[in-house]
């Protein structure tokens, strides 16, 4: 029997293509009303692990459940539970919006009538409702993107899954998703992000579970796998780069590790365990060896620390985003 508390509980996962492991263990835990941020480089089992959860692959081995049910023994029970917003924007650009709405909640068995209010309830919060008549092939991106995301409310689900929602969306469209997840939260909804956007899963995730090579190498609060990386980083600005050598010596002095130094940019940077003691201490230094410092500044760690320190590089890598795997993916 699962936890009566967990709306999504994953034990156990595995999923091969091949030779290719993508999945090699996966454990997830997820309350009602939550948001897991599951965050992990490209080709790290994100997706699939999406892809399992929402019915669309089998895993080899392992239980899933979502809503009380099982995703194997039980799809189109999980499939009544769920909504889904991938990678890329799912909508039919010959309907008009408010058409491919109220098609979406028609086929969730919702009368016309229902269907038709639903379909205008949503165009109206996410803001399409001066465009719900027009044809969604002629909406832009993030309209395309809002549609998509509305679409994946329609049947009022007790679980959303949210692959990469953001993709695409400019700053006011990212901040509108953001209030749409928080008040999804806020009425009992479950929600299953995963973001390459970092700052992003610092706002919206309760915990964060990070994947790399299939396996979830970190979980916890973004304050605490933050911790995990140190007391923070210093950054100080030269106003010579003749200088930058000579400060990068005194100021490791005062750090926690060995300087990063951006000789163009006259920028040094340093891992700080002293806090501003140690910052106080490194100007102090600077300004005794006659170095001129134009910008200095004690900041925490970010979640893009935890990511560089955990899997070895950035959370996002040059170039377009990945299409969304198919079977055969292993994303």
């Amino acid at each position: 029997m699962g936890h009566p508390a967990h709306v999504i509980e994953v034990d156990g996962l595995t999923k091969s293509f091949g030779a290719h492991r993508a999945l090699k263990g996966i454990d997830l835990h997820v309350p009602r009303g939550h948001v897991l941020g599951l965050l992990g480089p490209n080709g790290a089992g994100k997706t699939t692990t999406v892809r399992i959860l929402t019915t669309l692959l089998r895993p080899d081995a392992g239980r899933v459940m979502v809503a009380g049910h099982d995703v194997v023994r039980d799809p189109a029970a999980v499939r009544r539970r769920i909504g889904l917003s991938g990678q890329f924007a799912a909508v039919d650009e010959k309907l008009t919006g408010y058409e491919n709405l109220r098609m979406v909640a028609r086929l969730y068995g919702m009368t016309r009538r229902r269907a038709a209010q639903r379909a205008r309830e949503l165009l109206e919060r996410f803001r399409l409702a001066d465009v719900g008549d027009q044809r969604a092939g002629a909406y832009s991106g993030g309209m395309r993107r809002r549609l998509d995301l509305a679409g994946a409310l329609v049947a009022e689900p007790d679980v959303v899954v949210l692959d990469e929602p953001t993709t695409g969306l400019d700053p006011r469209g990212r901040l509108d998703t953001w209030e749409v997840v928080g008040e999804l939260v806020a009425d009992g909804t479950t929600v299953l992000l995963t973001t390459q956007y970092l700052e992003e899963a610092d706002q919206l995730a309760h915990s964060i579970a990070v994947i790399d090579q299939g396996v979830v190498i970190a979980r916890g609060t973004a304050d605490e796998l933050k911790a995990r990386v140190g007391g923070g980083r210093m950054d100080f600005v030269v106003a010579d780069a003749a200088d930058v050598p000579a400060a990068a010596g005194l100021i490791a002095r005062s750090g926690a590790a060995e300087p990063v130094v951006d000789a163009t940019a006259r920028r040094i940077s340093i891992a700080a365990s002293g806090g501003h003691a140690a910052l106080t201490d490194a100007l102090g230094a600077l300004e005794r060896d006659g170095i001129q410092v134009l910008d200095a500044a004690l900041r925490r760690p970010t979640l893009d620390d935890v990511f560089l320190e955990l899997t070895g590089h950035a959370a996002r890598e040059p170039g377009p985003a990945p299409a969304l795997a198919g079977a055969g993916g292993t994303a």
